[in-house]
């Protein structure tokens, strides 16, 4: 695809600084782009690219002063980093909507509905008595079993299974070799030290504008759904458990494991390999630092905890510093015990 300057900066509500007219057709860091390509400059630690780089265009910040002659035409824009990451997700979903049609083999079950525009790939599979929305992009090897309903708008990429009963809303994208609405993990323990299984009838709910990563896993509910809010995003990697309730416009990064029944609130940072336990509530607008282990509820909104088990994140910091500290503390202390 190629697009002049004008039109890129008429997209991204830009102005252009130099020659309007000139190409581009590919994205590309700015350090590494060539003629042709569009880059952005939002961090300052890299303005000398700027005047060295090969682009054709690069996007910058409105209030940006040259201290050299660039050669390239220029967009200068308010947030670069924002309006480039604009630009990438328009361009992704050009791509994206370039797939139409149905591709041969794959199977739609008995009374089933697709809407217009969609996109079927090879292999794939559609259950009986499913609703699926305009638009909606299916790759190839998808997995959709019976009564599914897919909103507007939604991608769902290759090796994706969806089980029985689980919604998704509109403007949604899952990943490759996710897997939503499989068993929760439920076990009754029995007298004789055995384990009896525990039936899992419910579903899984997406709301809208949800980002699900690659190999993340989302168990169905034992009654009742498990929910993920609006607008929120989850990484590859993620497992989140049956009944569990994630808020709207939360992130959840990799590795991370939400237990059976505990709620997220809106607007919270869970980082990378935290582990909260089951049956627990997190605040709205909680943050939660890398590795922590989640052990009790987060009743006040805006907290910032850190550590396993977690607490405040500024008093962890005290307490490693404290640790770090110990073998010499303990050296003092040995010391002192012989004088005395």
């Amino acid at each position: 695809m190629e697009f002049t300057v004008q039109q890129i900066a008429d997209l991204l509500q830009g102005k252009v600084d130099g020659d309007n007219t000139v190409k581009v057709s590919t994205l590309a860091k700015i350090e590494e782009a060539q003629k042709g390509a569009l880059a952005f400059l939002s961090n300052l630690k890299y303005e000398s690219f700027l005047y060295s780089t090969e682009a054709s265009a690069v996007i910058v910040a409105s209030n940006l002063e040259l201290k050299k002659p660039v050669s390239a035409t220029l967009i200068r824009v308010n947030d670069p980093y924002s309006s480039f990451s604009t630009l990438l997700q328009y361009y992704q979903t050009a791509l994206i909507a370039s797939k139409t049609g149905v591709e041969d083999p794959c199977f739609i079950g008995q009374g089933s509905q697709i809407g217009e525009n969609h996109y079927r790939g090879a292999f794939s599979y559609i259950g009986a008595n499913c609703k699926i929305g305009d638009n909606v992009r299916i790759f190839p090897q998808v997995y959709i079993g019976d009564n599914v309903t897919i909103g507007d708008n939604t991608t769902i990429f290759a090796g994706v299974k969806l089980y029985t009963n689980t919604v998704v809303g509109s403007n949604c994208t899952i990943h490759s070799g996710a897997v939503l609405g499989s068993d929760g993990f439920g076990w009754a323990p029995q007298a004789d030290g055995t384990y009896k299984a525990v039936p899992q009838i419910g579903n899984v709910v997406l709301e809208d504008d949800i980002s699900i990563g690659a190999n993340t896993t989302i168990d169905c509910a034992t009654m009742g759904s498990t929910i993920i809010r609006q607008g929120t995003k989850i990484d590859n990697l993620v497992q989140i458990a049956h009944n569990v309730e994630v808020g709207a416009h939360t992130v959840v990064a990799s590795q991370s494991g939400i237990s059976g029944s505990s709620k997220v609130g809106n607007y919270c940072v869970i980082a990378g390999q935290v582990g909260i336990v089951g049956h627990i509530t997190i605040a709205d607008k909680t943050t939660v630092g890398a590795q922590s282990g989640v052990s009790k509820s987060v009743k006040e909104q805006g907290t910032i905890i850190q550590g396993s088990p977690a607490f405040d994140y500024k008093q962890n910091l005290r307490a490693m510093t404290v640790f770090r500290k110990l073998p010499e503390l303990q050296r003092e202390l040995e010391m002192l015990k012989e004088r005395v």
